[in-house]
């Protein structure tokens, strides 16, 4: 993990290299970063903060790994994607796989939603719309502020990191 968080906050002159930290898909899109100390200390300040930033939202979703729920955090971010759709075949096609893959009852992805939202959810998508995910997606957002999110702040890898920025910066300064 210290080798991971290692890569996200420390950097030569120029950049830092977070293809490391990152999991294999966000590889190309982080070839470089300058956290300051500032957008990282901003993660705690509120969830959505976190989710907002490029790489707060990957430093979450590492974490999320470790804790084996990840799906939550995918699961928010395919929502995101479908409610972009304007065609309604693609919002047929997606709603389909978001429901295959994190809603359906033994799904590979599960997330953790009730009953009554899971099937409320399944009626909505048999003419889906943009919003047919909200209440599935609005119940996973909370669990993950309410759940993870406290424990993603007290982590050892978000404290590494505000102490790796920190020291950058008091070495900067001197």
């Amino acid at each position: 993990m210290k080798t991971r968080l290692g890569c996200f906050s420390h950097k030569s002159d120029s950049c830092t290299d977070l293809t490391e930290f990152l999991a294999p898909a966000h590889e190309t899109t982080a070839r470089c970063l300058k956290l300051s100390t500032d957008e990282v200390l901003r993660w705690s300040e509120s969830f959505d903060h976190v989710l907002s930033h490029k790489y707060g939202l990957a430093a979450f979703r590492a974490f999320l790994e470790t804790e084996f729920s990840d799906e939550n955090i995918e699961f928010w971010m395919a929502c995101e994607d479908y409610k972009k759709l304007k065609s309604s075949s693609k919002l047929l096609s997606k709603a389909n796989r978001i429901f295959k893959e994190f809603i359906d009852v033994q799904a590979p992805r599960e997330v953790n939603i009730d009953y009554r939202t899971r099937e409320k959810t399944k009626r909505s998508l048999e003419e889906p719309s943009t919003s047919s995910l909200n209440e599935a997606q609005a119940l996973i957002y909370a669990l993950m502020e309410k759940d993870s999110y406290p424990r993603f702040l007290k982590s050892k890898l978000y404290q590494d990191l505000v102490k790796r920025t920190l020291a950058r910066g008091q070495r900067r300064s001197l």
